[in-house]
């Protein structure tokens, strides 16, 4: 059975000329074909924003999204594209990403494949973020990996009341708390001693970033979660991000509710190796008792 698609969208990262040369090639292979093809350019980085939905110049009727890049640049097209639902292929033009996991010189093969129908769509949860201020609404958006509340570099520690589903976790003395999906778990969490979930669970993970109390530990939740963060006062230079990459400038008293999104990603998998082989790629786990081994 073949998946031929009508029209397909490509994301590329910014000002990046391998990723502008691999887009035209790949768009005069589609036109070639009689595919019709609608392009992006993916900046690395947005400015600091209070827009609900971050625009987009690919139509949501294109059967597939290819996105060429790096794990940053999937995760802006991420934001843009995941509402609709599309196939997201993610191709990886420098080293191996946990996201964009097909190196450029196995792109047109794992294309044909997809036609082929010889690939597989993984779904991953998104959050979905709210900043309320006075009881209304001042920011919205859904994200991939994660949504991190962060104080500035000479800021004091902030303290941030938890609730979970209305219930009081506790009040949080950190530098800062990171709300991580599954997928998000390698990323900021795992730096700030996370755990690492595999990504299709449907969980939500809380971590504190440096907390004063060294027995707040981060938590695992069910993916049912409502997620509510009060910021206590004195919260100067304080930002809310997400996924790293949107900024949004919190003030006291604001409420930060996450909570799993109505939205999933829908991810085609690389055929040639799965997440653990990642996983000992990205972390190099073994490679320290393979060399001992082989001394």
């Amino acid at each position: 059975m073949t998946n031929v698609p009508k029209s397909i969208g490509i994301i590329f990262k910014h000002n990046f000329e391998p990723a502008k040369r691999e887009c035209q090639r790949l768009k005069d292979w589609f036109t070639e074909r009689g595919i019709a093809v609608y392009t992006e350019e993916m900046a690395s980085r947005s400015s600091s924003s209070q827009s609900l939905q971050e625009k987009t110049s690919i139509p949501d009727s294109v059967d597939w999204v290819i996105v060429l890049g790096g794990d940053g640049t999937l995760l802006g097209a991420a934001r843009k594209v995941g509402r609709y639902g599309l196939p997201i292929l993610g191709i990886n033009l420098g080293g191996l990403g946990f996201l964009t996991e097909i190196p450029s010189k196995m792109l047109y093969k794992n294309i044909e494949r997809l036609i082929a129908g010889q690939i597989a769509v993984e779904t991953r949860l998104m959050l979905q973020a709210r900043v309320l201020r006075d009881n209304e609404e001042k920011c919205s958006f859904s994200v991939l990996n994660d949504v991190v509340i962060n104080k500035g570099a000479l800021a004091r520690i902030i303290d941030l009341r938890v609730s979970i589903d209305g219930r009081f976790l506790t009040t949080f003395r950190a530098d800062g708390l990171i709300i991580s999906s599954p997928t998000g778990s390698t990323g900021y969490n795992l730096s700030a001693g996370g755990p690492i979930l595999y990504p299709d669970l449907e969980a939500l993970i809380v971590t504190p970033i440096c907390p004063f109390t060294l027995t707040h530990r981060p938590i695992i939740l069910p993916d049912t979660s409502v997620i509510e963060i009060k910021m206590g006062e004195n919260s100067e230079e304080v930002t809310l991000t997400f996924d790293g990459q949107v900024g949004f400038d919190l003030m006291d008293n604001d409420s930060v509710i996450v909570s799993k999104s109505e939205e999933k990603l829908k991810l085609i998998k690389s055929p040639d190796q799965d997440y653990f082989d990642i996983l000992r790629t990205k972390l190099k786990w073994g490679e320290s008792s393979y060399n001992n081994a082989n001394q």
